[in-house]
């Protein structure tokens, strides 16, 4: 099984490589294709979301995207 990696992409989408599944609030998964790669909308203004589709090129879209240590959960 590959490790799946998800990067986030500078003012852009979320990158998800490797073994993953993507399913809706009820469990019922994306027909994914035997897809390895996806890619997520960051910006809201997909008009496939999920997925991203390029609009965050012309809405106006920055996040940097850079790491950061979150907070301990409570």
């Amino acid at each position: 099984m590959t490790r799946t990696k998800i990067t986030i992409r500078t003012n852009g989408p979320i990158k998800v490589e490797g073994d993953f599944e993507i399913v809706d609030p009820e469990g019922n998964p994306y027909g994914l294709g035997d897809r390895t790669v996806a890619f997520l909308c960051r910006c809201g203004q997909s008009s496939n979301r999920p997925l991203c589709d390029g609009t965050h090129k012309t809405c106006g879209f920055v996040d940097p995207g850079l790491a950061r240590d979150l907070s301990t959960p409570r």
